[in-house]
């Protein structure tokens, strides 16, 4: 049944229902009021309640980049939408809203627990993504057909499914045919599944679910075939040699080259372009070899990078989480001791030793953060210098194959040429076959033409050879550059900043909190 609206104007999600939202659901200790006091930061949340809120449409959600958790449940949406940033979400509850088509899901590829419960959804899809899926609630909606079942076969981890409320449940053979065909599933409408009446339904669909089978199969070899060569190709990006481990190139040289290719027509021309093509091919393999063990070297650098990295952040967080855990528990005294103290001037006294106290512990934690920005950037500048010297390494062994694929080019280039004039003469002599083909005879009328032909055929191919050169070390350029300017803005200033900014709150909060009247009389 759809939800009606009521007499009350549908809400909007904005930033003040988001941000009573989650101080309602938050924490309600120190780290509440540290949060209440210094702002609520969405991009850290990951629980959030928005059910009950008349909502129509979803919006406004897409700081929260590490959200684990949210209900939407009980309000008038009528769309799947605004959700395409949530990439962490595992639990997403859209139940009891206007839904009538499933979409917008793509991007929550984590999801484990989706309910869709009493909505208005006639058919399962746009779900593809979702392969870790566990658990999924599509009761009470207009499911009128089977096919559901053969959608959510695709779901291999998927063990509870809730379908109760639609109208293909009426139908006689429902149990038997859902539990033959969904043999991963293990509790069907909230129930144990009675594996009693999952064979009968084996025994009495066998034919037709062994049909489904082969057709699966067969579906799941070409998905692996498309994602072997998926990933290949991916790698092979990666490491800057795409289509190097092929004739792909030295076929590229001629895709755009019309008097080449009638100049291969040429008698003899044939034995010349075979000696090339093998050749060209041989140190395109070699290249690739080369850039794909270049790649692992570069991978493995990075990955000793960052170990080091965040070892050294790992100590200095341990030392600074010990001193600050010390303070905290001389707090709680001095809390105690506080609370047992009459005479104002002693109790002034304790304050000002509590104030040093909070002192000493800003000089420590600040001094462990120049430590570790100290250690950070000799470790930064290392791994910098050793990157630098691998891309520089890469860079000179690709010039020189791509130097040799250009000598190639010139030894075809002159061996293609003494052949075409040689060529010229007979055709001028009248000494060529009838066969000869008549693009060649409009090509073949004097020297000038076929050399000009010939030049332009192997400008073309430089041209072809060099952009790819030039493709290969910008991009291997851009990496290390791009990768370099994000590891000094992000591990030095940015998290310089933030911890800077964290140890100054929780300094201040240390000095406040003293002063309240909650601590004095605890």
């Amino acid at each position: 049944m759809s939800r009606l609206y009521d007499t009350v104007e549908p809400s909007v999600i904005d930033d003040k229902m988001l941000k009573t939202c989650i101080e309602e659901q938050g924490p309600k200790d120190e780290a509440g009021n540290i949060a209440k006091k210094d702002g609520i930061l969405y991009e850290e949340v990951l629980s959030l309640r928005l059910d009950f809120q008349n909502i129509l449409r979803v919006e406004n959600l897409w700081q929260f980049e590490k959200l684990i958790k949210l209900q939407l449940d009980n309000n008038v949406i009528e769309k799947i939408e605004g959700l395409e940033n949530l990439k962490n979400l595992e639990w997403l509850d859209l139940s009891f809203n206007n839904i009538e088509k499933i979409e917008g899901l793509e991007n929550l590829t984590k999801l484990k627990d989706l309910s869709l419960f009493n909505n208005q959804i006639s058919k399962l899809e746009n779900m593809n993504t979702l392969e870790n899926l566990e658990v999924f609630s599509i009761g009470n909606n207009q499911i009128n057909d089977y096919d559901f079942a053969l959608y959510l076969r695709q779901f291999k981890e998927l063990k509870t499914l809730c379908l109760k409320g639609n109208p293909i449940c009426e139908k006689p053979e429902f149990s038997p045919y859902v539990l033959a065909h969904l043999t991963q599933i293990i509790y069907l409408d909230y129930r144990l599944v009675d594996q009693n009446m999952r064979a009968e339904g084996l025994k009495r669909f066998e034919i037709d679910i062994g049909q489904i089978i082969s057709n699966e199969e067969a579906d799941e070899k070409i998905r692996q075939e498309n994602q072997t060569l998926e990933k290949e190709t991916h790698l092979n990006k990666e490491a800057y040699v795409e289509g190097l481990n092929s004739d792909e190139l030295f076929l590229s040289l001629f895709n755009e080259d019309s008097e080449g290719q009638k100049l291969n027509l040429i008698p003899g021309a044939d034995d010349l372009l075979a000696d090339y093509h093998d050749k060209f091919v041989s140190v395109c393999k070699e290249m690739y070899e080369y850039g794909k063990a270049q790649k692992d070297l570069r991978e493995n650098e990075v990955g000793e990078f960052w170990k080091c990295l965040n070892e050294a952040k790992g100590v200095n967080t341990e030392e600074a989480s010990a001193a600050i855990n010390v303070f905290i528990e001389y707090k709680k005294n001095i809390t105690e001791e506080l609370n047992n103290i009459t005479d104002q001037v002693v109790q002034e006294a304790k304050l000002n030793e509590y104030n040093d106290e909070v002192n000493k512990l800003w000089d420590k934690l600040m001094s462990l953060e120049v430590q570790v920005v100290d250690q950070l950037e000799e470790i930064i500048r290392e791994f910098e210098r050793n990157l630098s010297d691998m891309v520089n390494n890469f860079v000179e062994q690709i010039q020189g194959f791509f130097g040799q694929l250009r000598d190639l080019e010139n030894i075809q280039f002159e061996k293609l040429q003494e052949s075409c004039l040689s060529t010229l003469e007979r055709v001028i002599k009248g000494e060529v076959s009838d066969d000869f083909p008549d693009d060649l005879r409009d090509l073949f009328i004097d020297k000038d033409t076929v050399v000009n032909a010939l030049q332009t055929s192997h400008d073309l191919h430089t041209l072809k050879i060099d952009s790819r050169e030039d493709d290969m070390i910008s991009k291997i350029k851009n990496w290390s550059n791009t990768m370099i300017e994000q590891i000094h803005d992000e591990e030095e200033y940015k998290r310089n900043r933030k911890r800077v900014i964290e140890i100054n709150r929780l300094i201040d909060y240390f000095r406040d909190e003293i002063y309240e009247p909650a601590d004095l009389q605890d």
